[in-house]
C-alpha cells in the first residue's frame, strides 16, 4: 500500500513525496481514512509507529479543504513534553507544506512573548503542553471556541509526569461537538477511564505490541558493580567504535555525571533532563541529530521525543524501575528497517527490575560473561530506601 490509497489529496502527496515517504506505517493506514471520516479514535501505539504523520496528515487535510476559513484555533494537539511539542509542529510543517493551514507551538521554560505573538496573527492548528496552554488560556490569549479537533499524544506520559489535572481542566474548556484523537503507548485504568470520557463511539487502533518491538532488537544484560558502570559503558564504547548512542539514567544527576566522564575521556557528549534550559536541551538534541555529539545521556520524560532513524545504541545505564519503560527505552533503536542494539546494566540491587522487565516482555536477555568489570556477588546491594520507591514520582521529577 502506499500514501496515494488512503484518499490523500495532491498537496499533501506531493510533501509526503518531498520527504521521502511512501509508504505508512500500520498506524497510518488504519488511521488516517478513520480520521478523515471524522471519527474519534483511540490509538495504543508508542513512539516510533509513525502516530504523528497518523493523525496531523489528516488534520491538515481536513482543514486545507475547508471553504468557509473562520478565525480561531481549529485543532489543538496536547503532548506531554516540549521536545515532542517541537517535533510534532516539525513534522505538521513538513507534510502541510503545500496547505493552507497555519500551526504554532507553545510550551514553558522560555518567554511566552514570540508565542503570544503567533497567537494574535492566528493559527490553525495549535500544537501545545499542557502548562503553558493553561497559563496563555488564562491570560486570554488562546480562544478554544472554534475547535474542532482535540488530539491527545502520549496519554500514559501525561499521567506518569503529573499533568493529568492539567488535561483535565483543559478538556473542560473544550466544545462538546469536537472530533477526538486519543493515542497512548498503554492503557492503566485512569488512562481508560479518561478515554471512555472523552471518545464517542471510537474507532481502537492499536499497533506494535511490546513483545514484538523487543523481539526486533538484539539485547544484552551486562551484570557488574554501580560504581563501575561508567568504566563498563566506555569501554563498550570505545571496543565497538559506537557513533551514536543514547544513554539512560534514571535520575538527572546521574545523567549529568555520565555525560561529564564521558567528555572527559574525549567522547562527544551532553546530559539532557528537566533541570536544563529548553535552549541547551534543543541545542543536545540538535547536535545528537546531526553527528556533532556521538552520546546523548538522557532521562526518560527528556528522551520523549527523541526520533532519530540511525540511532544504533541504546544503553541501560540504570535499568528503570517501571518495566514498559524498559520497551519505550529501547523501541529508539532498530527503526526504519535499521539494525537496533540495546546494551543494558545491572548491579545487585536491580535484579528485580531486571525480572519484571523479562516477565513483561516475555523473554529472558542474554547475559554477557567474561567482560572486564564483572559484578562481585559477594558485594551487599545499596538499600533500597536509595533508590526511588515510586516509578511515576521518579519520572515526574526527571
Amino acid at each position: 500500500m502506499s500514501f496515494k490509497n488512503l484518499e490523500l489529496t495532491q498537496p499533501i502527496l506531493k510533501a509526503l513525496d518531498a520527504q521521502g515517504y511512501t509508504t505508512p506505517t500500520p498506524i497510518q493506514q488504519q488511521s488516517i481514512p478513520l480520521v478523515l471520516k471524522g471519527r474519534d479514535l483511540l490509538g495504543v501505539a508508542q513512539t516510533g509507529t509513525g502516530k504523528t504523520a497518523a493523525f496531523g496528515i489528516p488534520i491538515l487535510q481536513i482543514l486545507d479543504e475547508q471553504k468557509n476559513h473562520r478565525k480561531g484555533v481549529k485543532a489543538l494537539i496536547l503532548t506531554p513534553t516540549r521536545e515532542l511539542a517541537i517535533q510534532i509542529e516539525e513534522s505538521l510543517a513538513a507534510y502541510g507544506k503545500y496547505t493552507k493551514p497555519s500551526h504554532a507551538v507553545i510550551f514553558g521554560g522560555v518567554s511566552q512573548v514570540t508565542q503570544v505573538n503567533k497567537l494574535r496573527r492566528g493559527v490553525d492548528i495549535l500544537v501545545a503542553t499542557p502548562g503553558r496552554l493553561l497559563d496563555l488560556m488564562n491570560q486570554g490569549h488562546v480562544d478554544l471556541k472554534q475547535l474542532e479537533i482535540f488530539v491527545l499524544d502520549e496519554a500514559d506520559r501525561m499521567l506518569d509526569m503529573g499533568f493529568i489535572h492539567d488535561v483535565k481542566k483543559v478538556i473542560k474548556s473544550l466544545p462538546a461537538k469536537r472530533q477526538t484523537l486519543f493515542f497512548s503507548a498503554t492503557m492503566p485504568q485512569e488512562i481508560q477511564n479518561l478515554a471512555n470520557m472523552l471518545l464517542k463511539d471510537p474507532a481502537k487502533v492499536e499497533v506494535t505490541p511490546p513483545s514484538s518491538t523487543v523481539d526486533k532488537i538484539e539485547q544484552s544484560i551486562y551484570f557488574t558493580n554501580k560504581p563501575d558502570k561508567r568504566k563498563l559503558l566506555l569501554h563498550l564504547l570505545e571496543e565497538n567504535d559506537i557513533s551514536t548512542a543514547l544513554v539512560f539514567t534514571r535520575t538527572k544527576h546521574g545523567a549529568d555525571k555520565v555525560a561529564k566522564f564521558l567528555s572527559k575521556s574525549d567522547f562527544k557528549s551532553a546530559a539532557i533532563h528537566g533541570n536544563k534550559s529548553q535552549n541547551a536541551r534543543q541545542n543536545a538534541l540538535k547536535s545528537f541529530k546531526n553527528g556533532n555529539l556521538n552520546v546523548l545521556v538522557a532521562t526518560d520524560i527528556a528522551a520523549r521525543g527523541i526520533d532519530i532513524d540511525e540511532l544504533t545504541h541504546v544503553f541501560n545505564f540504570d535499568l528503570p524501575n517501571v518495566p514498559e519503560t524498559y520497551v519505550h527505552r529501547i523501541g529508539r533503536t532498530g527503526r526504519a528497517g535499521n539494525k537496533g542494539i540495546a546494551i543494558s546494566f545491572c548491579a545487585a540491587e536491580e535484579r528485580v527490575d531486571l525480572k519484571n522487565i523479562e516477565k513483561l516482555a516475555s523473554i529472558k536477555i542474554p547475559v554477557v560473561q567474561g567482560h572486564p568489570f564483572p559484578l562481585d556477588e559477594n558485594a551487599v546491594p545499596q538499600k533500597e530506601t536509595q533508590r526511588p520507591r515510586n516509578g511515576n514520582r521518579q519520572r515526574r521529577r526527571a
